[in-house]
């Protein structure tokens, strides 16, 4: 069993880890690739792995699961997250177990709510009327968790998508090993008052959805050009996407308009779109480990050697003033794939 250190220590980058096992949304995901992602990023200082149980439906931990089997287990920090239907005391325990089966481990170094358990956010995880209408408790489910930590099922727990609105439901701030935001140049509304919030409870951050699935790397230069299953968040008309929930008309105008000011700034600074993504969340000294996806290893040593070297504070500012038009314009709303007025997140 690992012995718990006082703190949970990140990398300043880590690895998502939604694509592992292939599934509707992300395709085809070689197996073979994923081994040669997990054991290059630790041979390159990754060392942070995160999933969920949701993510491919188990797939994504079973893939980890093998890619982590030949490694030391004590190189890799391992971080999944239950979904918030599954977090009645019983059913919690019963699905860390089966995460610990699928990623092979005894332990979990970082076991998160994926989401805040409330009826609008359940409805996504489950059709069980029973289960909208009378949702976990919150307290029951930090209770679990202390017991599942006590047991040595997992070292620390923690939270994904909450807004300091459910934060302050939370009754020892203090337990809380990390909130799982998104946050990346085109999805700023963790500034408001989320972040600063983590930051002044000490509650470390890890950022995810860095490249906004690939949207901030350069390769689009038109919002038709973009895949329509990458079209889903508030960033786009529902109308024009078949995939949209939301039911808003978008940001469209304001969204082309920030990727071209930042594709502006690429060009000229002569530092890839996608490079200077990643430079200016880990810039943010709030932001404690900042989640990036790699599918090949190509694609992982760019995000590594990006994460290198400090972004510029001159090229910082240029990139913050050509996001923060869509920052206002979007508001302070941390759900990207649903209305202002469902957000999940508050």
């Amino acid at each position: 069993m690992k012995q718990e250190s006082m703190d949970l220590e990140l990398p300043t980058l880590g690895l998502g880890c939604w694509s592992f096992g292939g599934g509707e949304y992300w395709g085809v995901q070689d197996q073979g690739d994923v081994d040669k992602v997990v054991h290059g990023a630790v041979d390159l200082g990754v060392n942070y792995f995160d999933t969920a149980e949701v993510y491919n439906n188990g797939r994504s931990e079973l893939s980890l699961g093998k890619a982590i089997g030949t490694l030391s287990r004590d190189k890799v920090l391992i971080g999944t997250k239950i979904s918030p239907s599954n977090c009645y005391p019983k059913l919690l325990s019963e699905h860390c177990e089966a995460s610990l089966g699928r990623l092979k481990t005894d332990y979990i170094d970082l076991y998160m709510i994926h989401w805040p358990i409330h009826a609008h956010s359940i409805r996504h995880f489950s059709e069980d009327q029973a289960v909208i209408d009378n949702p976990p408790s919150l307290m029951d489910a930090i209770e679990t968790l202390r017991k599942l930590k006590k047991e040595g099922k997992i070292r620390y727990f923690g939270v994904s998508n909450y807004a300091k609105s459910r934060l302050l439901e939370i009754p020892d701030i203090d337990e809380i090993a990390a909130n799982q935001l998104p946050y990346n140049l085109l999805c700023r509304a963790v500034e408001y008052d989320t972040l600063p919030f983590c930051h002044d409870k000490k509650v470390p951050v890890i950022s995810y959805m860095a490249l906004l699935q690939g949207i901030l790397t350069g390769k689009y230069r038109s919002i038709d050009e973009i895949p329509p299953m990458r079209r889903r968040t508030r960033h786009f008309n529902s109308n024009g996407s078949i995939h949209c929930r939301h039911g808003e008309m978008g940001f469209e105008k304001e969204t082309l308009a920030c990727l071209t000011d930042v594709q502006k700034i690429s060009d000229e600074s002569g530092i890839a779109m996608a490079d200077l993504a990643i430079k200016w969340i880990i810039s943010n000294t709030a932001i404690n480990c900042c989640l990036a996806g790699s599918r090949t290893l190509k694609q992982l040593k760019q995000n590594v050697d990006a994460a290198a070297l400090s972004l510029d504070l001159e090229l910082k500012l240029a990139l913050d003033k050509a996001t923060l038009p869509l920052m206002k314009v979007m508001g302070n709303y941390m759900d990207y794939y649903e209305a202002a007025d469902s957000d999940r997140t508050i």
